[in-house]
């Protein structure tokens, strides 16, 4: 993150001795180690906080394509249901506008079963 070697943090090390001095150098280091990592855990919040905002955005984002699609098949079937709604009404309209339409009988050939009449003899 800052890129500093071993070296410069040697002459850090030697300038905070001379300044602090040797007394309380140890107690400065404590605090200053405590405060790095408190440092370091609230950046480690802050980023996952982030994150968290940013995947929930993202699934505001997909339940809003999921609305659309929904609405979208929800339109589309609509239009296919009016669409055959309008078929089988039309459908009807035709079969009642034609004249009472009767199958032809059945003919009336003699089955393998019935002997054919003598004559003079009435058919049943």
């Amino acid at each position: 993150m800052f890129d500093i070697g071993f070296s410069e943090l040697l002459v850090i090390g030697v300038v905070a001795l001379v300044v602090i001095g040797p007394e309380r150098l140890p107690k400065v280091a404590r605090t200053a180690g405590l405060l790095l990592g408190r440092m370091q855990r609230y950046a480690a919040q802050v980023k996952a906080e982030v994150d968290r905002e940013m995947k929930l955005e993202e699934l505001h984002k997909l339940q809003d394509q999921f609305r659309q699609a929904d609405a979208t098949a929800r339109h589309v079937i609509l239009e296919e249901k009016q669409g055959i709604e309008q078929q089988v009404q039309a459908l009807g309209e035709s079969v009642h506008a034609e004249p009472g339409h009767v199958p032809p009988a059945p003919d009336k050939s003699p089955s393998l079963t019935e002997t054919p009449a003598a004559p003079g003899e009435k058919q049943v």
